[in-house]
């Protein structure tokens, strides 16, 4: 009898080891498996934060090139012209361009960049359409509003 019950207490203590053992490695590979889908999820983040800073350099730079286009027809504005004017046809192309880049500048950014993207937009259209005064400068009037729009994409680009 004495050895049957060590038998038992063997057997019983190898069962023991067993669970125990597998129990430990379930945890392991349960904590495994925990760290690499983190670490996924993290790599993930980073990619698609990546790709959305990518996108937002790429707006502005197509909303500076666009304002840049914008500004060479506000200082090559002849003093009469009508519809048919080839300045006026491209002044009026690049302008629907530059409304969209800034639509653009709205819908990828906070709002005070688009604020102040709106802002140099509005001086610009006025100044190509309309003209400055006799003596005022292109440049002058739109430094302001083009830089404060430069700074807050900055700011927002980080």
């Amino acid at each position: 009898m004495t050895a049957m019950s060590g038998q038992v207490w063997v057997s019983l203590i190898s069962l023991g080891g067993v669970v125990l053992g597998g129990t430990l490695s379930y945890l392991v590979q349960h904590r495994t498996q925990l760290s690499a889908e983190r670490a996924e999820q993290a790599r993930q983040r980073s990619a698609l934060s990546e790709a959305r800073r990518a996108e937002r350099l790429a707006l502005l730079e197509r909303f500076i090139e666009v304002t840049a286009e914008a500004e060479r027809s506000a200082f090559s504005r002849p003093s009469e012209f009508d519809d048919t004017h080839p300045w006026h046809v491209q002044a009026q192309d690049v302008m629907n361009r530059l409304w969209v880049a800034e639509r653009l500048i709205r819908v990828q950014f906070p709002l005070p960049v688009h604020d102040a993207a709106r802002a140099y937009f509005l001086d610009l259209n006025r100044t190509v359409w309309e003209g400055l005064p006799d003596g005022e400068s292109v440049r002058d009037y739109l430094e302001d509003n083009r830089l404060a729009f430069l700074d807050a994409a900055r700011t927002a680009v980080g």
